[in-house]
């Protein structure tokens, strides 16, 4: 089977809207087949949202969920239309974020578009400096380095994590379950989690 890179899995976001983890799987489940990961993604009513992801989503709910009185989050969870802001399926979903953003205080972004250009660029500048200093062939040094970010992304970027319910699903794969239930466009804008005695993250607007 051929590798499965970033490319390959960042191509089949573009094509089909689903979540970069889903992507990836697909991509390993087809043997790096693009068409056919995207009949996969199909099949699983992942791809489907893509045909939404163009309409506007103005409505919703901020939700909050409080930890223990120690970790706080606000979370802004978009729909297209106020009914579906009121169903049981989206209000559940933004509470299952809000709750993840609370346990994973590594959270820096929405996804991974939303991390910042500079400290991308530190992360990568230490782990090249730390695959050096281990003797790392030299030619092989970026290829390292590429994985190693693909897996800080999947730490940092929200739509990227292991839903901390179910790890074998993606945020982002819960969000396209829930657009495929309610039928509308559904996003997550932004986020603030605070924690006491220390600094607030939020990302997003």
């Amino acid at each position: 089977m051929p590798a499965i890179d970033s490319n390959m899995v960042r191509e089949l976001r573009e094509r089909t809207g689903a979540g970069m983890l889903d992507c990836k799987k697909a991509l390993e489940e087809c043997q790096g087949d693009a068409e056919r990961a995207v009949d996969f993604l199909r099949k699983k009513g992942l791809a489907s949202a893509a045909k939404r992801a163009g309409r506007t989503a103005s409505q919703g709910l901020v939700q909050s969920y409080v930890h223990m009185n120690r970790v706080g989050v606000l979370v802004e969870v978009n729909c297209e239309t106020d009914f579906v802001a009121r169903t049981p399926d989206f209000q559940g979903f933004a509470r299952d974020v809000a709750m993840q953003i609370a346990a994973k205080p590594e959270t820096v972004c929405v996804r991974r578009e939303d991390v910042p250009a500079d400290l991308v660029a530190r992360e990568r500048e230490i782990r090249l400096e730390q695959a050096r200093a281990g003797g790392k062939p030299e030619k092989i040094l970026d290829k390292i380095v590429e994985g190693q970010i693909d897996k800080w992304f999947a730490d940092v970027c929200l739509m990227e994590q292991p839903w901390i319910k179910d790890d074998k699903k993606s945020i982002g794969g819960l969000l396209q379950d829930v657009v495929a239930k309610v039928g509308e466009n559904c996003l997550v804008r932004r986020f603030a989690r605070f924690e006491l005695g220390e600094g607030t993250r939020g990302n997003g607007g």
